[in-house]
């Protein structure tokens, strides 16, 4: 944490100065911390900062230090680079490379709840500490005698699987984001965060930038080993490890990629159920995630093998039912629901069926156990059928994929999403009265699908 030796103690009013005071530092500026943080080296004081992390160099000129290392600023009069002095030597060192925010607000108990915190900086610390133990490991493979000889390949792959923290990070940064610029329009908030920014000597770095860092940071290590594997040489000792880390942090950035487009689907999803008349039951996210598939089939029921055509909606873990409104067809009404856990899907041939006494084409049961559910479904080609049951298949492999990988929507992302879908939903209501009810129904949202649709 940096601090100003002359002005030890001054660390709690510091955000009270600069609140009260008429002249607080602007961050759009572009350089009122910078010319404040030289101004107290130049009338002598002390400045210092901690390391937030490792800084490894080969460049006689940069300064490198350990996490925790406290450094002496002596030259803030780069944006970027800092001059400091550290008990091995002096030199350049990043300005970001020091702590700033979250311990500050950790104090300000009146002003962030757990919560807010949690929403703002999400699993960051999780991040800085898997990072420190890489970069630990990074030193460790690097050659500092004959850095042609690093072999930093096998690095990138022992930790690949520790690289997926990122994810809930990059899925929360929107969150982050959203809730920021919601305290950042409140003087008290605005004035906290520059007091921070001037507190810790974090020159031109806003907290949204702050927290930018770590999203930057996955998407670079792919660019980082493909520039590293076109200048080694295909005989190097790392060249095919350094080509399997390039494959493996591409995966990682994939997997990112799709858990965000996943949450990003079920506001989608949420807007989708409110628009679903007589909806009964528990909430489609409380289980799902996905709409993997939807189209037309028939329904023939027991016990007078009536048949009833419906809309059906295979999501993970579950298929949901509706009917469509007569006058409106873009109107669709809640029938039922399937629990697809634990059910078997059965390919029936044509044939007349035994127990409905009718006969039945195109068509595939879905069933659990002896005594359980069974449910009689027709497709009106054989293609759609056979689409229908490769997709029933995708629907397990997409929840295995989920059970191994650790994907869930968390019990606050649910219901801030349902709040959001039930406020839209009240908000286009319309205020006329007396109009066909046909006219006053919304059309439901379109979701889309990880597949094709029928």
């Amino acid at each position: 944490m940096a601090i100003c030796a002359d002005e030890t103690g001054r660390e709690e009013t510091l955000y009270e100065d600069v609140h009260s005071s008429s002249q607080h530092y602007s961050h759009s500026g572009g350089g009122g911390e910078q010319l404040a943080i030289n101004e107290l080296i130049s009338n002598g004081s002390v400045v210092c900062a901690e390391a937030l992390w490792d800084h490894v160099t080969m460049n006689d000129q940069k300064l490198g230090f350990k996490t925790g290392d406290v450094i002496e600023v002596m030259d803030a009069t780069n944006r970027e680079w800092w001059w400091g002095h550290v008990a091995d030597g002096e030199g350049w060192f990043p300005a970001s490379f020091v702590w700033g925010y979250i311990r500050q607000c950790r104090k300000r108990s009146d002003m962030f709840s757990e919560e807010q915190l949690r929403t703002i900086f999400g699993n960051i610390e999780d991040i800085y500490r898997c990072q420190k133990v890489f970069v630990k490991a990074l030193e460790q493979k690097f050659n500092r005698e004959r850095p042609h000889l690093s072999e930093l390949g096998a690095c990138f792959l022992e930790h690949q699987a520790n690289f997926q923290i990122y994810s809930e990070y990059c899925n929360n940064h929107s969150n982050a984001c959203v809730e920021l610029s919601r305290l950042s329009k409140l003087n008290k908030y605005l004035y906290f965060f520059e007091a921070c920014q001037l507190l810790q000597k974090m020159i031109d770095i806003s907290l949204d930038g702050f927290l930018l860092t770590s999203v930057q940071k996955i998407c670079k290590y792919p660019l980082q080993l493909a520039e590293l594997l076109k200048y080694t040489h295909p005989q190097h000792r790392d060249f095919r490890d350094v080509e399997a880390a390039l494959h493996a942090m591409k995966n990682v950035a994939q997997f990112i990629n799709e858990r965000k487009r996943r949450l990003e689907n079920i506001d989608k999803i949420a807007q989708w159920q409110s628009s679903i008349k007589d909806w009964e039951g528990e909430d489609l996210l409380v289980r799902s995630s996905e709409l993997i598939y939807s189209g037309e089939l028939t329904l023939v029921t027991q016990p007078q093998a009536k048949s009833q055509q419906r809309m059906f909606f295979l999501f993970d873990h579950q298929l949901i039912y509706c009917k469509k409104d007569l006058l409106h067809r873009d109107m669709l009404y809640y029938k039922g629901r399937v629990d697809m856990d634990g059910l078997l899907v059965l390919d029936l041939e044509d044939r007349k069926d035994k127990d409905l006494h009718v006969s039945i084409r195109n068509a595939f049961r879905l069933h659990r156990g002896t005594m359980g559910e069974s449910h009689l479904l027709c497709a009106r080609k054989p293609q759609q059928k056979q689409r229908w049951l490769r997709v029933f298949a995708r629907e397990r492999e997409q929840v295995r994929l989920d059970q191994e990988t650790g994907f869930s929507i968390t019990e606050l992302q649910r219901k801030q999403v349902m709040l959001n879908a039930s406020k839209q939903q009240a908000a286009w209501k319309p205020k006329a009265h007396g109009r066909p009810y046909y006219l006053t129904c919304q059309k439901h949202p379109v979701l889309p699908a990880s597949l094709p649709q029928q």
